[in-house]
């Protein structure tokens, strides 16, 4: 998987005459189509936190979380009426270029700065968290994972920018329904099909869904899983600079906007991936269960100890879900860097640089890709 990840990343270093402007590197020359930007939107924010986290969820807590599924549909809606068309007809490359537009320069240079915080310190979570999760189950070593992930990130979104960011997705968003697949007809397998696993679900109480208890302090209920949501992800759709960047590189507004609707199939086949094998594992585990009987020693570890169990007699399947999981931390973490790169050229050097050529300001794109600032927040973490 890394190893194809990287050959893309060449493919695009010299497809097309190679990336030889900015526009070229940032936004693949404005020339993107809405299906492969529509994986990569569905890739760049299902994590590696997400392929582990969300059938934890659901396993101890039922599947009141798939209605996130309405979230979804509300702000794919929200973004590609409202945000979209304001974004795509100012023809801009960074969010932040807004701020400016409908403020000024210092309101511009403020959001571009907490951006960039925020980024590095999610990207080390992303980068982090599921390499600590693999390696308590599986033995994967810990900082060998860390530091593959951060260098084959960094090799292909330097070559071949966002066309290698955009493809890499998709071929990453194909290795995690793949492994999600794996683990799901094994479980059906194992447990004699899907009634067994639903009627085991029902009657452990996982198959709530509705819930309109308005106590805020409650953890899922329909106000908290919606209309939380959708705030939630409509700062993420409408103006997070991974997502914008994205759709703004398709080359008209309708593909634009059709990347948004494909990509909302893609969000809900992902979590009724995740869903469903939340489901699975209460089945497979609800007379038994790993984590109380200490045999791992955080919720995270749930999902990859319940592949390596159901798997483990087929040679591949349970490489093909640390696949899964490590495609979650590649696609968010290119996203992160290719935005990163974005909005350093875009709010940092064009506007006290302007007589920088188109070839220098690519080189610089290349540059900044190649910079890791959340390996700062790694190495603090591991020295604390």
């Amino acid at each position: 998987m890394l190893l194809i990840s990287a050959i893309i990343g060449i493919y695009y270093a010299f497809a097309g005459g190679g990336q030889k402007t900015s526009k070229d590197f940032l936004m693949g020359g404005r020339s993107m189509t809405a299906v492969p930007v529509a994986l990569s939107l569905t890739a760049s924010f299902m994590s590696a936190v997400t392929v582990l986290g969300t059938p934890a969820e659901v396993y101890r807590f039922g599947a009141m979380f798939s209605i996130f599924a309405i979230a979804y549909t509300i702000v794919v809606v929200i973004t590609s009426e409202v945000y979209l068309p304001v974004f795509y007809r100012l023809g801009i490359t960074s969010t932040y270029e807004y701020l400016e537009l409908r403020f000024n320069k210092c309101v511009r240079l403020i959001g571009t700065l907490l951006f960039i915080i925020q980024t590095v310190l999610y990207t080390g979570i992303v980068i982090y968290a599921p390499a600590l999760a693999l390696n308590q189950v599986t033995g994967f070593d810990l900082w060998g994972a860390v530091v593959a992930t951060g260098v084959v990130c960094t090799f292909y979104c330097t070559l071949g920018g966002l066309k290698a960011v955009v493809w890499t997705d998709v071929f990453q968003v194909g290795i995690m329904v793949a492994g999600f697949s794996s683990v799901i007809i094994q479980a059906v397998v194992v447990q004699g099909g899907i009634g067994p696993i639903l009627n085991d679900s029902y009657y452990g109480d996982r198959l709530t869904f509705w819930d309109f208890n308005p106590n805020p302090l409650q953890r899922h209920s329909f106000w908290t899983l919606v209309v939380g949501g959708t705030f939630l992800w409509v700062g993420i759709y409408g103006v997070n600079q991974s997502q914008v960047q994205r759709y703004l590189a398709c080359k008209t507004i309708f593909h634009a906007k059709m990347s948004l609707y494909v990509n909302l199939l893609g969000l809900w086949a992902i979590l009724s991936c995740a869903v469903l094998c939340g489901l699975a594992m209460y089945s497979v585990y609800k007379d038994c269960d790993p984590w109380t009987a200490k045999l791992v020693s955080a919720p995270d570890q749930l999902m990859p100890y319940l592949s390596l169990d159901i798997l483990r007699d087929y040679p591949g399947l349970p490489g093909l879900f640390v696949a899964c999981a490590y495609s979650g931390t590649l696609s968010t973490v290119s996203s992160s860097i290719n935005a990163l790169a974005a909005v350093t050229v875009e709010d940092l050097v064009k506007p006290y640089y302007q007589s920088l050529s188109e070839t220098k300001l690519s080189w610089i794109s290349k540059g900044t890709s190649k910079i890791r600032p959340e390996i700062l927040f790694i190495i603090y973490n591991k020295q604390n």
